[in-house]
C-alpha cells in the first residue's frame, strides 16, 4: 500500500507539471542551448572534459531562501534553472556498452512531497523532454557514475563554491562538489582550468546570437517604458521607494522575472553614491533623481540610467552638468563600431567630461576628473549585468555594451557649493555593428529638453489613490 501511495503522489506531480498552463512561449529554445554546448565543445582542447555546477541556494532569513537565481553559464549551456545540478561535457564521444554520448546532466531528483512545498522540478524526464538531453541522471547518481576524470589531459571548470554547508544528502550541491573533487583528485583548484573555462565562456557570451538579441531587445525596451513612466509620475513629494516600485510593477507587467541588479534610485546627495540601493528617502524635493534600473527578462539584463529633475525642470547648474554627460555619450557613440579598442571608449568619455568640468571651473587640472567621474564608461551586458567579455580587446559585431558616463559632486567637494549634491548619469545599451551601432534604449529620452517635456506629462500612477495608514 505504501508503494502504491508513493506512486500515486509521483504521478500526481507529473500531471501537475504537464497541466501547467499560460507559461511564456519565448524562452530560449532547447536547440539554442544545444548549439551553445556544441560551440563550447569546439573550443575545448583534445581529450578534455568540462564540468559546470549550478549555483547554491542562499538563506534570506532563518528557514527562508532567497528566490533562486541560476548560474548564468549553466543556464546558457543547458536551460536548467534549478539548484543541485552538474553538467559534464566531453570533447570527444564517450562509450559505455552500446551507448555513445558526449554530455551528461545530473539534476535535482523529483520529490512529490517537496514539490508540494517548493514548486515543480524537471527531474530526469523533464530534462530530456524540455531541455533536449539524452543522458540524464539524478544528482545522487553522480557518486556512482563511471566517469574516469583522471584519463583526461585537461579538466575544465569554473571556480568551485567553497561556502557551502555540508550535508549527507548525496544529491545536493555540497555532495556533488565533494564527489567531483574526489573523482578528479582535486586537492587544490587548478587556476589554469578556471582561466580556460572563463576564456571559453567569455568568447561565447560576449557575442550575442539572434535568439539572444530578441530577449535583449525586449528587456531593454520594457525597462525604457518603466523609466519613461517614472519621469512622468515623479514629483518633489514622491519617495525613492515609490519610484523604485513603479519600475518593478512595469517590469512584472511585461513579464520580467526580476531586476538584473538591485535598483539604484537616488535623489540629490543619494544620486552621488554610485551603487546607492537604500532607496528610502521619503521625498525628493527639487533635486535630481538618478535612476539606474534594468529588468531581467528570461535571464537577460537591461542596464538603463536616466536622470530627471524631480520638479520637472533642470536648474541652470543641473542642466550644465547634465549637458556635459550627454556630450560625453554622444562622442563615445561615434566610436561604437567593430574594431574600436574598448579602452578608447573610456578614454574618450574621460576626455569630454574633463574638458567640461574645466570650463565650469569645477576642476583645475584634467587629471582631477576621476574625483567626479570615478568609474569606467562601459561594460558588457547580457546574462549578467556586468557580463563576460574581453575588456582589453576590441569591439565586435553583436556585442552589447553600456555607455554610461557620469558626474557626481557630493557636498563639501572642493568647488563652488552651487554644484554640490548634483549627480548625473545617463546610460544606454548599445549593440555593436560592423560600421555603426544601435541604441537599444533609444525609446527613453536623453536630451535635457526631451526629459523636461516628458516630465510634464501625467502618468497613470499619478491618479492612483490608496488608503492612509
Amino acid at each position: 500500500m505504501k508503494q502504491l501511495l508513493l506512486l500515486f503522489a509521483f504521478l500526481f506531480t507529473i500531471v501537475q507539471i504537464e497541466a501547467q498552463e499560460n507559461l511564456p512561449t519565448d524562452y530560449l529554445s532547447k536547440e539554442f542551448h544545444k548549439g551553445r554546448r556544441e560551440a563550447f565543445r569546439n573550443l575545448m582542447p583534445s581529450n578534455s572534459v568540462a564540468v559546470v555546477f549550478s549555483y547554491p541556494e542562499r538563506v534570506f532569513s532563518k528557514d527562508i531562501n532567497y528566490a533562486y537565481h541560476a548560474n548564468p553559464d549553466m543556464y546558457y549551456l543547458t536551460g536548467y534553472k534549478e539548484p543541485d545540478a552538474i553538467l559534464v561535457l566531453f570533447k570527444e564521444n564517450q562509450t559505455k556498452g552500446n551507448e555513445t554520448y558526449n554530455e551528461i546532466l545530473f539534476v535535482r531528483e523529483r520529490n512529490a512531497a517537496q514539490e508540494t512545498w517548493t514548486g515543480r522540478r524537471l527531474g530526469i524526464e523533464g530534462a530530456k523532454s524540455k531541455l533536449g538531453f539524452t543522458t540524464v541522471y539524478n544528482g545522487k547518481d553522480f557518486s556512482n557514475a563511471s566517469i574516469d576524470f583522471k584519463k583526461f589531459d585537461k579538466i575544465i571548470y569554473d571556480k568551485i563554491p567553497t561556502d557551502l554547508a555540508g550535508s549527507n544528502n548525496a544529491g545536493n550541491l555540497y555532495a556533488l562538489i565533494q564527489t567531483f573533487k574526489s573523482k578528479a583528485n582535486i586537492i587544490q583548484e587548478d587556476e589554469t582550468s578556471n582561466e580556460l573555462f572563463t576564456k571559453i565562456t567569455t568568447a561565447l557570451r560576449e557575442i550575442k546570437t539572434p535568439e539572444e538579441l530578441v530577449l535583449m531587445r525586449k528587456t531593454v525596451k520594457l525597462s525604457c517604458i518603466a523609466h519613461n513612466e517614472v519621469m512622468k509620475a515623479v514629483g518633489p513629494d514622491m519617495s525613492e521607494n515609490e519610484a523604485d516600485g513603479i519600475h518593478a510593477y512595469i517590469h512584472r507587467h511585461y513579464g520580467a522575472e526580476d531586476e538584473g541588479y538591485p535598483p539604484i534610485v537616488g535623489a540629490g546627495a543619494n544620486g552621488c553614491i554610485l551603487h546607492y540601493i537604500d532607496n528610502n528617502a521619503t521625498k525628493m524635493d527639487n533635486q535630481l533623481l538618478l535612476m539606474d534600473v534594468g529588468s531581467e527578462y528570461h535571464g537577460y539584463s537591461a542596464d538603463v540610467t536616466r536622470t530627471v529633475p524631480a520638479n520637472g525642470k533642470f536648474s541652470e547648474e543641473q542642466k550644465a552638468i547634465y549637458q556635459i554627460v550627454y556630450d560625453a555619450q554622444e562622442e563615445v557613440f561615434k566610436l561604437c563600431k567593430e574594431g574600436t579598442p574598448l579602452q578608447d571608449v573610456n578614454k574618450k568619455s574621460k576626455e569630454v567630461i574633463a574638458n567640461g568640468l574645466l570650463k565650469l571651473g569645477i576642476i583645475k587640472n584634467a587629471k582631477e576628473v576621476n574625483k567626479y567621474y570615478p568609474h569606467g564608461c562601459s561594460h558588457f551586458l547580457g546574462l549578467d549585468v556586468h557580463d563576460k567579455g574581453n575588456y582589453m580587446g576590441t569591439l565586435k559585431e553583436n556585442m552589447i555594451i553600456t555607455v554610461e558616463p557620469g558626474i557626481y559632486i557630493p557636498a563639501n567637494s572642493n568647488c563652488d557649493k552651487k554644484w554640490w549634491n548634483i549627480g548625473v548619469r545617463i546610460e544606454d545599451d548599445i549593440l555593436i555593428k560592423k560600421d555603426s551601432y544601435e541604441n537599444l534604449s533609444a525609446d527613453s529620452p536623453r536630451k535635457w529638453d526631451e526629459v523636461e517635456a516628458l516630465a510634464k506629462q501625467k502618468s497613470t500612477f499619478n491618479e492612483m489613490k490608496f488608503p492612509k495608514i
